[in-house]
C-alpha cells in the first residue's frame, strides 16, 4: 500500500521552523501584517490581525474627520431661502443645572424668528447669520432650538432692514419717555475696576406707576424724575433692539440728587417709598423712550 502524504505537523517542528512556518502562513493571508520582532516570542495569529485593524483605523480616522468636516462646511456654504415655517423647540433655561423640564413645540414664521434674535444680537447680520446657522439662542430665560440653515443673506437683509438704527442726533423729549432706570455704584468702567467700587443696583420706574400722586399733591415723582432732564438734555447712548426705544442717559450731580431725595419723599406713592432708599448713591439715570 502506497502511504498517504500528509501535511506537516508544527508541534515537530523545531522553533525556529515553527517561527518560519508561522511567517509564512501570515504572508499567505495577509501580505500587509508586519514581521515579528527577532527578538522576541511571535504573537498569535488574531493578535496580529487586530493590532494592524488598529492601525489602520488610526491612520484612516482622521482623514475621515476631516473629511466629515469639510462636508459639513460646504452643507453650510451655500444660502438656502427662508423656510416658510420654522419648526422651534424651546425649554427654560436653568443655569448650572439639568434640566428636566419638557420641551415645547412651536411653529415660527422667519420674521418672528429673526425679531427674537435681533432682540438679542441688535441689527448685527452676520451675528444674526451665525445664530441661524448654528440653530439656538437664549430669549428671556428660555433656550430655542430649530434646524439651523445658513439664510439667503438677500432675504435676511430685507427683514433687517425693518428694524430702526441708532438715531445719536435725536433730541430727548420728556413726552416720549416711558421709563427711567435709577443706577447706583460705579459711575465709570475704572471705578466699576476699583476693588473699593460697590456693586450696582438698579430701580425701574415706569411712568405709569411714577406718575401716581399722592392725596392733595398736585406733583408726582415723575414730575420731579423730567424735572432734572430739562436744564441739561440727557446724552443719547444707543438704540435698544430689546426694548424697542432709544437710550439715553443723565449723570445727575449731588444738588440734583438732594433734591430728588427730597421731592420723593413729598410726592412718591407708598408703594414706592421702600425702593427709594438708594436715591443718594444713584450714579446715572438711563431714560428709555420708545420709538414710535
Amino acid at each position: 500500500m502506497s502511504a498517504t502524504a500528509s501535511p506537516p505537523n508544527p508541534d515537530n517542528f523545531s522553533t525556529e521552523r515553527r517561527r518560519l512556518h508561522l511567517l509564512i502562513v501570515l504572508h499567505t493571508c495577509h501580505p500587509a501584517c508586519p514581521e515579528p520582532e527577532e527578538s522576541g516570542v511571535s504573537r498569535p495569529f488574531t493578535s496580529l490581525r487586530f493590532s494592524q485593524g488598529a492601525w489602520r483605523s488610526r491612520r484612516i480616522s482622521p482623514r475621515l474627520s476631516n473629511s466629515a468636516s469639510r462636508n459639513a462646511n460646504l452643507a453650510y456654504s451655500n444660502p438656502v431661502p427662508f423656510p416658510e415655517t420654522i419648526p422651534v423647540k424651546y425649554s427654560e433655561e436653568e443655569a448650572e443645572f439639568i434640566s428636566m423640564r419638557p420641551l415645547v413645540r412651536q411653529t415660527f414664521r422667519p420674521a418672528e424668528l429673526v425679531d427674537m434674535i435681533v432682540a438679542v444680537t441688535g441689527k448685527d447680520p452676520q451675528r444674526v447669520q451665525q445664530i441661524l446657522r448654528g440653530g439656538t439662542v437664549v430669549f428671556h430665560s428660555y433656550r430655542y432650538w430649530w434646524q439651523g440653515f445658513d439664510a439667503e443673506p438677500e432675504k435676511l437683509a430685507n427683514l433687517l432692514a425693518r428694524y430702526p438704527d441708532a438715531s445719536p442726533t435725536r433730541p430727548f423729549r420728556p413726552e416720549d419717555c416711558t421709563e427711567a432706570i435709577l443706577e447706583s455704584g460705579a459711575a465709570s468702567a475704572a471705578d466699576a475696576l476699583s476693588r473699593s467700587a460697590t456693586p450696582r443696583h438698579s430701580l425701574r420706574l415706569r411712568r405709569e406707576d411714577a406718575s401716581r400722586k399722592r392725596l392733595f399733591r398736585t406733583r408726582s415723582l415723575w414730575d420731579a424724575l423730567m424735572d432734572i432732564a430739562r436744564p441739561h438734555p440727557p446724552a443719547y447712548r444707543e438704540y435698544s433692539y430689546a426694548l424697542r426705544a432709544d437710550i439715553y442717559m443723565l449723570q445727575p450731580d449731588a444738588a440734583q440728587l438732594a433734591r430728588l431725595a427730597h421731592e420723593a419723599a413729598r410726592y412718591s406713592p407708598r408703594s414706592l417709598r421702600p425702593h427709594l432708599a438708594l436715591l443718594p448713591s444713584i450714579s446715572q439715570i438711563v431714560l428709555v423712550c420708545p420709538r414710535p
